[in-house]
């Protein structure tokens, strides 16, 4: 059905008619190469502000001559994130600032099969890095990336995440000019997915969840759907939908999500790129106790009975409904969360599920917060606490629905 594929560009059918066809240029969206990989990182050892990088990470001048070193003799991109990133993963993020990492479900999906990988968003950097570690030791390849063209505020971050098999989302256009855009996008995950047997990850809901309620936004479906020539059951079937549940059991930037969320409702505030920078930085170093990912089962099956909506709008409400129900199902709750709700309420209902210096950990980290973030502290206590309570009343409205 397709022909004439190449790394650039493809020829897809046109809805204008059977036989036609259109030709779509993907060079300003899609990952870099193998062919240009030793290029890009040559001038990615050479950027000012990746140095600064090196620095803020290692601090030790041979070790970072040594990391320079490696990355010169690297040309293609299985190389980087096999040899390297992976190893980076491990020894910057998993051993320095995470009490362990698990996953359950990845081991019943297919090695050999591409997926397209719908997950919650807690984390700008982490969420897609520990899903492509946890994929690579599992012997699979590494999922392309869906990145937010807003993030490359500079160019050493335009060509890390390009080298790492990210593509962009285009982001802050007319209403016109968002639709092409839109198109384009869908066209270029679904033909990954596929034509080239490719997985993809993509966030369910544009920028982290800020609250602790994870929930996909139905326009994220709507795109999926612009590339669909076919019927809406057979057009979905075809992306292999796998939904993930992230779960970190200490909030990553659990402070500045509730600072902007306060901001937000008092003063009207509008998030900058330094502070999606400086975000990433501390999503990197700052603690985050154990960390789970829960790979849920294809969607298949359940898109026939979802087909029988009488609208596409029904349709996809229907289905986001479904990737929830899995991510909040598949969620794994820590100690903290039932801590937060026993404070929050003033209760003491969830004792079993924590001890007390698992308590007072969280009281300590609870008192930080309303300490350092400016406001009506009273007000950003309650945000703090909802921010774990969430996700606990999310998974337990998922095991209602599962029984009944």
């Amino acid at each position: 059905m397709y022909v004439n594929f190449d790394l650039n560009c493809y020829i897809c059918p046109s809805k204008k008619g059977k036989g036609m066809f259109h030709k779509i240029n993907f060079d300003d969206i899609r990952p870099f190469d193998d062919s240009v990989v030793n290029h890009y990182l040559r001038l990615l050892i050479e950027d000012e502000g990746f140095q600064h990088i090196l620095q803020y990470m290692f601090k030790d001048e041979a070790k970072i001559e040594q990391i320079k070193q490696v990355l010169a003799n690297i040309h293609t991109v299985k190389d980087l994130q096999h040899k390297f990133v992976c190893q980076l993963v491990e020894d910057i993020i998993l051993k320095k600032s995470t009490d362990g990492l698990t996953s359950s479900g990845l081991e019943n999906l297919d090695k050999n099969t591409s997926y397209l990988f719908i997950s919650n968003h807690r984390d700008i950097v982490l969420d897609s890095a520990i899903i492509n570690y946890l994929i690579v030791n599992e012997g699979m390849n590494t999922t392309e990336i869906a990145i937010g063209d807003n993030l490359l505020i500079a160019k050493w971050i335009e060509y890390a995440v390009k080298l790492n098999r990210s593509f962009l989302v285009r982001r802050n256009l007319p209403a016109r000019e968002m639709l092409m855009a839109s198109k384009k996008l869908s066209e270029y995950i679904r033909r990954g997915i596929t034509l080239k047997n490719t997985s993809v990850w993509i966030a369910q809901r544009e920028g982290r969840t800020k609250d602790g309620n994870d929930k996909t936004q139905q326009a994220l479906l709507k795109m999926l759907n612009l590339s669909n020539n076919k019927e809406f059951s057979e057009g979905f079937s075809e992306l292999r939908i796998v939904p993930i549940s992230i779960s970190y059991e200490i909030e990553p930037c659990g402070f500045s999500k509730v600072a902007e969320l306060y901001k937000k409702q008092t003063e009207g505030f509008e998030k900058t790129a330094e502070d999606d920078l400086r975000s990433m930085g501390h999503g990197l170093v700052r603690p985050k106790g154990h960390v789970h990912f829960g790979f849920g089962e294809p969607i298949s099956g359940q898109l026939d009975l979802i087909a029988g909506e009488e609208t596409t709008g029904t349709q996809i409400e229907k289905l986001a409904a479904h990737i929830d129900q899995q991510i909040y199902s598949n969620f794994k709750l820590w100690p903290n969360n039932y801590i937060a709700e026993d404070i929050l309420n003033n209760t003491r209902l969830n004792t079993n599920y924590y001890n007390s210096e698992q308590y007072n950990k969280f009281v300590l980290i609870l008192d930080d917060a309303v300490t350092n973030i400016s406001g009506d502290k009273e007000v950003i206590r309650n945000m703090f606490l909802q921010m774990y309570v969430n996700p606990l009343i999310n998974k337990r409205k998922s095991l209602v629905r599962i029984d009944d």
